[in-house]
């Protein structure tokens, strides 16, 4: 299982993530913060649970890239 979360509040609007994990992350339209694809919010922390471990590598890449570091990638 790889759980990806995003804290969207403090997201910059950068792109990054959406550079490394388009299939994952995309830009709102709205306010021009990340939103992770198929994720679910509580609290503001949007988190996204898949049995799919091939999504871990390019998230992994976009937590890294995250200039305000507001994306954490695990695998179980």
């Amino acid at each position: 299982m790889v759980i990806v979360t995003l804290q969207r509040a403090k997201c910059i609007g950068c792109n990054y993530c959406v550079e490394m994990a388009p299939v994952q992350f995309q830009m709102s339209k709205k306010d021009g913060k990340s939103v992770l694809i198929k994720s679910v919010n509580a609290k503001g922390f949007f988190t996204l649970k898949s049995p799919d471990h091939s999504i871990a590598e390019s998230c992994e890449l976009a937590a890294k890239a995250c200039p305000v570091k507001i994306i954490s990638v695990k695998e179980t």
